[in-house]
C-alpha cells in the first residue's frame, strides 16, 4: 500500500507520523530551554532553567492541544524521546 493511502501522515519509510508536534529544545545562544509547537517559527514558551520545566510545561501543552511531545538533547538536539498525547495512530495493544 503506498503512503497516500494512509489514514495518517506517513514519512517516506512509510511509518505513521502524528499531525502535531510540541518540541523542548535547548537554545545555546540564551542558554535556556524553550517548548515550541512543530511548524512555528516562535517559541511557545522559553525561559526555563532546566529540560525537566521545560518538559513538565510542555507535557501540560501538548496534553492541551493534541500533539505528540518531542524531547531534543542539550548537547546536538537530536530527538532524545517521544511521548504520544491525543490522537495516537498505533496505541500499546493493550489499550486497543
Amino acid at each position: 500500500m503506498s503512503p497516500s493511502h494512509y489514514k495518517f501522515p506517513v514519512n517516506l519509510e512509510g511509518t505513521v507520523m502524528s499531525k502535531k508536534t510540541t518540541h523542548v529544545m535547548y537554545d545555546r545562544d540564551k542558554g535556556d530551554w524553550y517548548v515550541k509547537d512543530g511548524g512555528n517559527s516562535r517559541a511557545s514558551r522559553r525561559g526555563f532553567d532546566t529540560q525537566r520545566d521545560a518538559q513538565d510545561w510542555g507535557r501540560n501543552h501538548s496534553r492541551n492541544v493534541g500533539s505528540e511531545l518531542l524531547t531534543h538533547r542539550k548537547d546536538n538536539n537530536r530527538i532524545r524521546s517521544a511521548d504520544s498525547h491525543g490522537n495516537d495512530p498505533c496505541p500499546p495493544k493493550d489499550k486497543a
